[in-house]
């Protein structure tokens, strides 16, 4: 028996957890057609055969049809969900991993031209500002109904053999009763707190009716809301105890917060650069108030903290979420001592600023995460038949997983850097202290390839012959880009970089404009390190909005950190031209919507239009290689090793991937090296 906190076992009812970990609900948006498939199942599956204890499918699946989705989750008032989550369940029991779903109405927090448009509904008006829905005040038949729709979905979910369920009340309908900013109902369910609590105890009432006492059943909830007017920590507290006293919920699943707005959501589930752990101490406080099986998890993305969670009796299994996006083995590495090896979340919350824009949760740099069905996760990748000598060229994100992947697969690998090391630009977007955390998606492969005897040439800047002369099998171009700032119709020579900023190359000016069109990260970045200067910043985009790559709870800490600076955002605009006059620089700027001009002055223009590919070497090495340097997309897709048949007489396979190839993202850099490099 082991005697670390975070394996003990667990006994919540009747059903024995064999360790403290688990994954909260979340909705990585897989589903098809509304319903758990092979690629849903495949995703949980992969966590159970791991280690934990238990994973909590579907973050809000909708009990009515007037909840319609917002970001593709399960469609629990549907029958043909059963079968669906009967697989998922059956496979995940098969490793002992007990399985539970999220049930929710969305009330407000959706909208009504989803779905079977039909309106959104709430006890008020009140409009949610993230989803914009006018909500139909709740009539006595709608809650009739919804009531009966709660204890449906429930029914369904026992019939699939769930361990059990989780209501979510916070900022979804139930919440939307509790809280008197977002109840205004007269009656039986509107006034005081015992009326406004009567809709979840109905819903209560509903399902123990229909699945008796033996199934869990438990809540999800804010216990506070953090916000003037509405539930604050006392009557958070006091619904706690009401709760604990009915009698029919079996867990306390605590989260602290509001999230109708951006930033609000950013502080229920903090990103990189924000404190973590926030909201534990909360959590323990309910559980010592109440003595419920109490969960928890807000940014608690290490095992450390984790432990400290346990260990400390703040609660009685917590939740590693986002860190099990990361790195599915979290528990197996724990259990065999190989809490080093595990890769790290950094918190950059790609998984959920990409549901929260409609699309699906992947990591940032694990690019198997929601590809379980065709992309290796680590333990999995397999060892090649034949070893070859592989030749990397370029150490950041794209050349580290594609050494890190051979070296797994059991090549020699050598890279070539000519940087004195790793990183690329991921080394200098953690130059921002608040996002120093994205190193580690460098320092952790580096620690895998040290493992694996990858042989490594710092300050090296490699030509073709120095290539050739390692007499490679195969060469592997990720040389990565270089920021292009040719946008202007003149003076492209007068403007520089963010680059130039961000690696501090370029001191700021004074009154600066940044342009940014690529919307990512590089352009907010700089433009913060040059307010902070105190330095007046325009940032200008001909967009309809700025920053489009950031998305929205990235976006919240350059807000409050950019806000209270001399900085304005000018959407839809166009700079055309800059020209010197004098010792200051004169701004061309024109619209994509009219012929309209106007100039103002700066004493500094900085350009954000992303990279151009460093591709010169890859073109030098082309015509010696087998396959031209050619990529079969079918192969390649399909998950087959690539034909060489292009030049019979070349001595090697050669491939670019990541930014060397088009300027594009983290995740794509190392989705590139991954899929491609599985197969070598």
């Amino acid at each position: 028996m082991s005697n670390d906190p975070l394996l003990q076992p667990y006994q919540l009812k009747h059903l024995t957890l064999k360790n403290r970990i688990m994954t909260t609900s979340h909705e990585p948006a897989y589903p098809e057609d509304g319903m758990p498939k092979d690629r849903y199942r495949a995703y949980h599956v992969t966590r159970a055969k791991a280690g934990v204890a238990m994973t909590m499918t579907a973050g809000s699946a909708a009990v009515s049809r007037n909840s319609p989705p917002v970001f593709n989750n399960i469609l629990a008032y549907k029958d043909e969900v059963v079968p669906w989550m009967k697989k998922l369940a059956d496979e995940c029991h098969d490793h002992d991993c007990a399985v539970m779903i999220q049930l929710t109405h969305l009330g407000r927090r959706t909208h009504w031209n989803k779905g079977d448009w039909l309106p959104a509904v709430s006890p008020s008006h009140a409009r949610e500002a993230a989803h914009r829905a006018f909500p139909k005040k709740l009539e006595d038949w709608d809650i009739s109904r919804i009531i009966t729709d709660y204890a449906d979905a429930a029914e369904r979910m026992y019939e699939a053999g769930l361990d059990g369920i989780e209501l979510q009340s916070y900022g979804h309908l139930m919440d939307q009763f509790w809280s008197p900013m977002t109840n205004t109902l007269e009656g039986p369910y509107g006034g005081s707190l015992d009326n406004r609590l009567r809709f979840t105890f109905d819903v209560l009432d509903a399902i123990r009716a229909r699945v008796g006492e033996r199934f869990i059943v438990g809540i999800r909830y804010t216990a506070d809301e953090a916000m003037e007017g509405g539930i604050d920590a006392e009557e958070g507290l006091e619904i706690s105890r009401r709760l604990r006293d009915c009698g029919k919920v079996d867990f306390l699943n605590v989260i602290r917060g509001h999230i109708d707005t951006d930033p609000a959501m950013t502080d229920v589930i903090p990103i990189q650069g924000m404190k973590a752990a926030p909201h534990l101490d909360f959590a323990g406080r309910v559980r010592k108030e109440t003595g419920m099986p109490t969960f928890h998890a807000a940014r608690i993305p290490d095992v450390a903290t984790a432990r400290h969670a346990i260990a400390t009796g703040q609660l009685d299994m917590v939740g590693m979420t986002r860190a099990h996006m990361a790195d599915p083995y979290v528990v197996k590495k724990i259990m065999e001592g190989r809490e080093a090896d595990i890769r790290p979340c950094v918190g950059a919350n790609y998984c959920l600023d990409r549901i929260y824009q409609a699309g699906d949760a992947l990591c940032t740099h694990n690019a198997a995460t929601g590809r379980e069905l065709t992309m290796p996760q680590d333990d999995d990748i397999r060892p090649a038949s034949v070893r070859k000598n592989v030749v990397i060229v370029g150490a950041g994100p794209a050349g580290m997983e594609a050494a890190r992947v051979a070296a797994t697969r059991g090549h020699a690998v050598t890279v070539i850097e000519a940087a004195p090391h790793a990183g690329g630009q991921i080394r200098l977007t953690a130059q921002s202290p608040r996002r120093k955390e994205m190193i580690s998606i460098i320092d952790w492969r580096m620690a895998q390839c040290a493992a694996r005897d990858v042989a490594f040439r710092f300050n090296t800047y490699a030509e073709a012959e120095d290539v050739l002369a390692l007499s490679p099998d195969v060469v592997i171009v990720a040389t990565g880009g270089m920021p292009d700032t040719s946008v202007l119709e003149s003076g492209n020579d007068l403007v520089v970089s963010t680059w130039d900023i961000i690696a501090g190359d370029v001191k700021p000016g004074q009154r600066v404009l940044v342009y940014d069109d690529a919307g990512d990260h590089a352009g907010l970045q700089a433009a913060e390190i040059i307010a902070k200067t105190g330095a007046h910043v325009e940032i200008m985009t001909p967009d309809r909005s700025f920053a489009p790559d950031v998305m929205a709870m990235n976006l919240v800490p350059y807000m409050r950190s950019l806000q209270p600076l001399d900085t304005v955002f000018t959407v839809t605009y166009r700079l055309k031209d800059v020209q010197r006059e004098g010792n200051r620089l004169m701004a061309v700027i024109g619209t994509d919507y009219s012929d309209q001009r106007t100039s103002r002055e700066f004493d500094q223009v900085v350009v954000n239009h992303g990279t151009i590919p460093m591709d010169d070497l890859y073109f030098s090495l082309r015509p010696q290689s087998r396959n031209l340097g050619a990529v079969n997309q079918e192969a390649l897709i399909e998950g087959r090793p690539q034909p060489m048949t292009a030049n019979p007489a070349g001595g090697f396979e050669l491939y670019r991937i990541g930014d060397a190839v088009s300027a594009r993202n983290t995740h794509a850099a190392i989705y590139d090296a991954l899929r491609l490099v599985k197969d070598i």
